[in-house]
């Protein structure tokens, strides 16, 4: 069980931060709020002391004898200020230490992270993104925010992430340490695919396969966090969209096919968002059918009589991933995701770069898909293969932590940027 203390700034958002709390205490963890006063003018002090099971104070000068301003810090795994306020963000910068969370950042020596919710005028302006910078100088995780619905009718980045990513974010840093969130994607375009492809059969059924979304979920959040645009083309996955991720549905291989082309391009025409510059890394994490029906019924194909088929001809897809390698542009990293299974002819990894080699991607991530395994569940192993002969195992983790490991592996290989 992790001790996590949960700061909460004086803004609207702090409503979201009861919902964090729950989440975070069903998985298991001790966690102590520690507001603001203005925090408390949104969220009554009952609610955290409920939702927690531990006291809620604002000021050092409560329960003096503990020593709280010092204790509370100094006994955290985790320091997870959720929302910060601009103002939060410039007191923590210059090391203020004029209430009880303030005091606690400065006496901490786990992992901070910082989860901004402000107007977009406030996140923008200089001051608070010198205090940004200074922070994440100090090691501090500092998430971008949202783009979204802001208080009032106004919109734009600024808005709180949802409660069940800063949660995953949280576990991440507990598991992997700050360094799982570093913001070395900032400033890179970033597409990727996930989930399974369904090739229609009738109107009413279809050929897919398993595969959840889930690791591709994890990779778009992740690399969010860590600063990159991020563009997800998503298969049939009914999940909430990651914060601060475009989200392109689609259902067949011939669609997901037309999407990657086109935001990996950056063509201006690829779904009515404008002109797009070109992706730095192409993730293609989705399932995507070998083949799929030679014709597909107007109607319903029905049991009995002579419309019953008697087998159903299958056709090959295009291979997406073969044609983006193809189509790749100069600087362009392009990522590739291969289930496999060993047999008579060979493991897992001899399988596995084969299909490098035949594929010509800079990197495969390596899926031991025997018995069952990845599909759905929560946790996650890989090995990321490279062309240059390398082989980096990711072990058995949390999707977020693996997709953390498999950007570290990326990042290595991206060009400087200027």
């Amino acid at each position: 069980m992790s001790q996590i203390v949960l700061g909460v700034g004086g803004g609207v958002a702090a409503y979201k931060s009861a919902l964090l709390l729950r989440a975070l205490t069903e998985s298991g963890h001790d966690v102590r709020v520690v507001p603001t006063a203005s925090a408390l003018r949104f969220v009554g002090a009952a609610t955290f002391e409920a939702l927690s099971g531990n006291p809620v104070s604002t000021e050092v000068w409560d329960d003096v004898p503990e020593v709280a301003h010092v204790r509370i810090g100094q006994h955290a795994d985790l320091v997870l200020v959720n929302p910060a306020t601009a103002d939060l963000l410039a007191r923590a910068a210059a090391g203020r230490a004029d209430d009880l969370l303030t005091a606690t950042l400065l006496t901490a020596h786990c992992p901070v992270v910082f989860v901004p919710a402000m107007h977009t005028e406030m996140w923008l302006h200089p001051a608070t993104q010198d205090n940004v910078a200074t922070l994440r100088r100090r090691g501090a995780v500092v998430l971008p925010p949202a783009v979204g619905r802001l208080t009032g009718p106004d919109s734009g980045p600024g808005r709180l992430p949802e409660p069940a990513d800063v949660a995953a974010l949280a576990e991440l840093v507990l598991s992997a340490g700050a360094g799982a969130l570093a913001p070395d994607l900032t400033g890179r375009r970033v597409v990727i695919s996930a989930g399974g492809t369904r090739e229609p059969l009738d109107p009413v059924r279809f050929l897919g396969n398993r595969s959840s979304g889930l690791q591709g979920w994890a990779l778009a959040r992740v690399a969010a966090a860590r600063g990159a645009e991020v563009v997800l083309v998503a298969a049939n996955v009914e999940l909430p969209a990651p914060f601060g991720v475009r989200v392109v549905p689609v259902e067949s291989a011939e669609e997901l096919r037309t999407a990657m082309h086109a935001e990996s391009s950056g063509d201006p025409g690829s779904s009515g968002q404008g002109a797009a510059r070109p992706a730095d890394v192409v993730v293609m994490a989705a399932a995507v059918a070998d083949f799929r029906p030679a014709t597909v019924a107007g109607s319903k194909l029905k049991k009995g009589g002579a419309a019953e088929p008697s087998s159903v001809e299958l056709v090959r897809n295009p291979d997406v991933l073969v044609e983006l390698v193809g189509a790749r542009l100069p600087g362009q990293l392009v990522v590739g995701f291969a289930a496999e299974t060993g047999d008579a002819e060979g493991d897992v990894l001899t399988h596995a770069r084969a299909k490098l080699a035949r594929k010509g991607t800079d990197l495969l991530v390596v899926n031991d898909v025997s018995a069952g395994r990845v599909f759905g569940r929560a946790e996650n192993e890989v090995t990321v293969l490279a062309t240059d002969g390398s082989a980096t195992a990711v072990p058995p983790g949390r999707k977020d932590a693996v997709a953390a490991a498999i950007w570290d592996v990326v990042s290595d290989r991206l060009p400087r940027q200027a």
